[in-house]
């Protein structure tokens, strides 16, 4: 993968989604109920500190751009309502089976294009989502942040959160908590150089 100049760009992309203690996105047919239907009440220890990772609701009121891979595209494509209305969405697709009809997403063939996209349109605030999508951001060095909810369940195959990225990513830790249910929530910046 070739690394892309941080430098040239005036968006910043972001990562928050959730994972297995094993490191899985999802199972492996691409099912999440491991992480909707997690146990209530079973007593997790609850932390809240002076740095606490990000919360849902205070990211997402942030985003201005909404960048997702085709097979996450498909996922929510299939909810009952659009959440993602008012955000600019791209959906990032090298296939032919690529959502050209759905008016509410436009779609990107490459990275390159994403990202030169990305400036055109004026992006400030980008969430990068989906497991593929989220690894090659990793890989080209255009992900700035990422916030990993690590689900208290082991789910021992599926669909990884990290795959190969041909070099050592360094990380500082900008906040970390425990959720009521169980969820370990940090937030990370990637860093460069």
């Amino acid at each position: 993968m070739t690394t892309l100049s941080p430098q040239r760009r005036a968006w910043r992309a972001r990562a928050f989604v959730g994972a297995s203690l094993d490191g899985y996105l999802a199972r492996p047919d691409g099912d999440l109920d491991w992480l909707t239907a997690l146990p209530e009440d079973v007593g997790h220890a609850a932390t809240r500190g002076e740095h606490p990772g990000l919360e849902w609701e205070t990211f997402f009121p942030e985003i201005d751009t909404l960048l997702m891979g085709r097979e996450t595209y498909e996922t929510v494509a299939g909810f009952e309502e659009w959440p993602f209305t008012g955000l600019r969405v791209l959906v990032l697709s090298a296939s032919d089976a690529a959502p050209t009809e759905d008016g509410r997403v436009r779609v990107v063939a490459g990275l390159v294009q994403a990202c030169d996209l990305l400036d055109e349109v004026g992006a400030r605030e980008v969430y990068v989502d989906g497991g593929r999508t989220v690894q090659s951001f990793l890989a080209a060095g255009v992900l700035d942040e990422i916030t990993v909810s690590t689900a208290p369940v082991l789910l021992g195959a599926g669909r990884r959160l990290f795959g190969g990225l041909g070099a050592d990513v360094q990380l500082r830790v900008l906040g970390s908590h425990v959720t009521a249910d169980g969820l370990v929530r940090t937030t990370w910046e990637v860093r460069r150089g």
